[in-house]
């Protein structure tokens, strides 16, 4: 086996480490601000009224959907977790890197919350603080999994798989430098 794959495998990888480490930082250091900067019920102006920051906390999902069962979002959260992981161990993409780092920085960022804020063990409500005209108030880890799910269905629409392959038949790969995969990840040559 070529040691260029295990080399692109290590970079796609990087990247999803970096992506993760610095979207969860994000959100974590933002939630931190907003529990000992905001008080609940007084939003304040951020973009006139483009974009308010307003503290709450969100025992449910999106849309305080499942307010009653934030047992089951944790549940929900950890098995995204374990599938994302599963999913990369073939990653070679660095497209599908950032979505799976942005995937994994959302999930695990509310999911801290659910553990961490009370009422806690799983069932901890989650810090919101961002708020649009007629939307419901989220925070980075929302704005991480959204991003990564817009990126995973491009991807998935343009037919690149995370392992850097088009899906699409042999008019893609004809077309494809060389040793490079879908998103345009070339192999290193080793050796001298």
């Amino acid at each position: 086996m070529s040691t260029a794959v295990p080399v692109v495998r290590r970079s796609a990888l990087a990247l999803l480490a970096g992506v993760l480490v610095l979207g969860y930082a994000a959100d974590q250091l933002v939630k931190a601000w907003a529990v000992a900067a905001l008080e609940p019920g007084q939003p304040r102006e951020l973009i006139g009224s483009v974009l308010r920051l307003h503290l709450t906390r969100n025992p449910g999902a999106a849309f305080s959907i499942a307010t009653n069962a934030t047992w089951v979002l944790t549940i929900i959260a950890i098995v995204v977790i374990g599938a994302t992981l599963y999913v990369a161990r073939r990653l070679r993409s660095r497209a599908w890197a950032c979505a799976l780092g942005l995937l994994l920085a959302g999930a695990l960022g509310n999911l801290t919350d659910r553990f961490f804020r009370a009422p806690g063990g799983g069932k901890g409500h989650v810090v919101d603080m961002l708020e649009l005209p007629n939307w419901p108030i989220f925070n980075v880890a929302d704005i991480c999994v959204v991003t990564a799910a817009c990126l995973i269905a491009l991807l998935a629409f343009r037919g690149i798989g995370v392992d850097g392959t088009r899906a699409s038949g042999d008019d893609a790969k004809a077309t494809e430098p060389a040793g490079a995969t879908a998103d345009g990840i070339r192999p290193e040559k080793s050796g001298g």
